[in-house]
């Protein structure tokens, strides 16, 4: 048994209810001892200067919640059955993002792992776990862990998430862990208690104290060996990192670049798959390791979201004030990802983003919906309840047919008439500063200062917020329509080279409110229209990019406003006479050769 606790001049191993150990001094803070006795199921705290009981800074498991006792966890007696497992390669995948306790009515693993071949026929490559880390409370979103080694207890045993990781391999699926590096939770969190240098004063941060990644090398271990620990012993596939803009260190080697080099060298041969969230934009997480970069596989692209937001509600409140939702956002953010590269941001009263022109496609992960832009609302309402049904549709075509890397949001997929809200239990001393933090972040939103909305303010800390985000999994039924529309774009995609390893993608504006993309590859183009406006004639149509391939033609491949999506059915097109497109759509189309007599439709 062996801690870092360089507070303290004595620590002794007590097992709960039971003897204590006295642990030996050790050099740089290290306390340690061999244990007799000691099997896994056994309950233990460490006691710290003969006083305190505290739980283990690296518990496995926390039963009874992060003021609770440790408890040890042997990982080698879950029997794997993945061993053919080699993970997945950056490109071609469509994510998925799951919060365990609102994903099925239970918010257990063992429930969802029911789920998990609905999701392998829906075409999901990987499922993001929203943070697992152990929290205080029966529910939370999760970004308010403590105990960063152990899964929490809330949605089942350390053995039920590696049921959970075994099975969606089976199945194909990889699964990434979201992991919180920037911040604690307001609540159970006792390492300070063992060491002050685990947090610093020298940075400011969002969500509390800053955490210490330079000045100890024992406490930046702590959170670089919680990346591999997490690959070692459950077998994830990678990480999305939360706001690493709060991850604040000026070491030579940034801890995220740390943090990523760990993580492949414990994945090993097995191909890994590392996502971050940036708000500021800085395009250095994604370059390479021997170039100077960070490492990391992709970023999500809020300028898209921001852009298709405005393009479907027409709202440009709060963080939405510096997008127009124009065609021309769209299309340049299928192009070079960010739309902001160093760009003034009035917003922000600042420059936002750095240059990423050079970047795959791949590198950016685009959504329509996620945990923090559903809940960024005063009634957490889905974009599908806040857009028209036609434009919904053709901006799903576009998320889920562009070059970037598409995600859904649980439940997107069947337009859930669940809310998705925050929602933290914390207990009666922090209830009355969470509802208040929550009712202040809200009002950058114009319309949340409207008194007949504040009455409707969901109230973070109450159990019924909570019941109310959870699934109705019967409506991949009842909204058959949304479900058929998703499941058919991804199956689309995932069976094209063409859109996930295109060689070249182009665009063009056709009108304020239509757009074209095309994707150039050696096994034939692809073009993609996406119309937000009226039905429009393209009549003259002086745009090369719809030129069809030389003798070949265009054949509509797939509209939205099929009938098994809800549409209104599409009427003819002409794509090689006089352009029609149909209002409020997106239409897919292919080439086919030319007939022998020139006939183009």
């Amino acid at each position: 048994m062996r801690v870092w606790a360089p507070a303290c001049t004595g620590v002794e191993f007590a097992i709960d209810g039971g003897a204590s150990h006295r642990l030996e001094r050790a050099e740089d803070g290290y306390f340690e001892a061999r244990i007799p006795g000691v099997t896994a199921g056994t309950r233990y705290w460490f006691r710290l200067d003969g006083d305190q009981l505290r739980p283990d800074p690296v518990s496995r498991f926390q039963p009874d919640g992060p003021h609770g006792p440790s408890v040890i966890v042997d990982p080698s007696a879950f029997r794997w059955t993945d061993q053919s497992w080699t993970g997945i390669d950056p490109r071609g995948q469509v994510i998925y993002e799951l919060h365990a306790g609102t994903f099925t009515p239970e918010g257990t693993w063992r429930a969802a792992v029911a789920q998990l071949e609905e999701l392998k026929e829906l075409g999901i490559t990987v499922v993001e776990l929203m943070p697992v880390a152990e929290f205080p409370g029966r529910f939370g979103w999760g970004y308010d862990g403590v105990d960063l080694y152990a899964p929490t207890r809330v949605y089942g045993a350390p053995d039920d998430l590696r049921g959970f990781v075994d099975r969606a391999h089976a199945l194909g699926i990889a699964v990434i862990l979201d992991l919180v590096y920037n911040h604690f939770g307001p609540d159970g969190n006792y390492l300070a208690d063992f060491s002050s240098d685990y947090f610093t004063d020298r940075y400011k941060n969002d969500w509390g104290r800053a955490i210490n990644f330079e000045t100890s090398p024992p406490a930046r271990a702590f959170f670089v060996e919680n990346s591999g620990y997490w690959i070692d012993e459950f077998h994830v596939d990678g990480m999305r990192l939360d706001a690493t803009q709060d991850i604040k260190d000026a070491s030579r080697e940034h801890v995220v670049a740390s943090i990523v080099r760990r993580a492949r060298e414990a994945g090993g041969a097995r191909r890994l798959y590392l996502i971050a969230e940036n708000e500021p934009q800085h395009s250095v997480l994604v370059r390479p390791l021997s170039s100077g970069g960070w490492g990391l596989d992709a970023v999500w692209n809020d300028d898209f979201h921001h852009s298709a937001i405005v393009a479907l509600t027409g709202s440009r409140e709060a963080y939405y004030t510096d997008y127009k939702g124009g065609v021309q956002e769209l299309i340049s953010c299928a192009k070079y990802g960010y739309l902001y590269q160093g760009q003034w941001y009035r917003w922000q009263k600042k420059r936002r983003g750095t240059p990423a022109l050079d970047l795959p496609p791949h590198a950016f992960v685009s959504y329509l919906e996620n945990h923090d832009q559903v809940a960024n609302s005063a009634l957490g309402r889905r974009v599908h309840q806040v857009s028209s049904p036609g434009r919904f549709r053709a901006m799903t075509a576009l998320t889920l047919l562009g070059p970037a890397t598409p995600m859904l949001f649980q439940g997107q997929e069947f337009a859930s008439s669940a809310p998705f809200l925050y929602f933290a239990d914390h207990g009666e001393e922090l209830r009355e500063n969470i509802r208040k933090g929550r009712h202040e972040f809200l009002s950058q939103f114009s319309s949340v200062l409207d008194p007949e909305v504040a009455p409707l303010l969901a109230p973070p800390d109450a159990e019924e917020t909570f019941l109310r985000c959870k699934l109705k999994l019967e409506e991949r039924q009842t909204h058959r329509h949304a479900y058929a529309l998703h499941r058919d774009l991804i199956q689309l995609r995932r069976s094209s080279k063409v859109i996930t390893q295109p060689v070249r993608v182009d665009g063009a504006v056709l009108a304020p409110e239509a757009m074209a993309l095309r994707f150039f590859s050696p096994e034939g183009d692809l073009l993609l229209i996406v119309n937000l406006g009226c039905d429009l004639e393209l009549t003259p149509a002086p745009e090369p990019l719809l030129g069809a391939p030389a003798a070949s033609k265009w054949s509509l491949l797939w509209s939205s406003e099929s009938v098994k999506y809800g549409g209104h059915g599409t009427a003819p097109v002409h794509p090689n006479a006089q352009w029609w497109l149909p209002g409020e759509s997106a239409l897919l189309f292919g080439p086919v050769p030319m007939t022998a007599d020139g006939d183009d439709d």
